[in-house]
């Protein structure tokens, strides 16, 4: 019974803002944001939209890929991450 608490469902973290404790940036939350999933459906990265909206068409698409594994916790209504500038990707797409 006690690991039924412990599931968190995409439904639900998808209206949790992500945090990046290293710099402190907020990155929306990650209904705005992507997720990669391997073959094996392991989360491998995040991918976190600097566009700011869904509606922004004229300015070139700019993603932060941040590895999966700088999540550090998932709150209650936050995830927290450490990444520092090392180890994000800035990618266009």
């Amino acid at each position: 019974m006690g690991e039924e608490n412990s599931i968190k469902y995409l439904s639900d973290i998808e209206r949790y803002e992500l945090i990046n404790i290293n710099d402190g940036e907020k990155y929306d939350y990650l209904l705005n944001n992507d997720l990669i999933i391997d073959d094996e459906g392991n989360f491998k990265y995040l991918i976190v939209n600097l566009n700011g909206g869904k509606f922004n068409f004229f300015s070139s698409k700019d993603f932060l890929e941040i590895p999966w594994n700088c999540v550090k916790k998932i709150g209650a209504r936050t995830i927290i991450l450490d990444a520092d500038d090392d180890i994000v990707k800035k990618v266009k797409l």
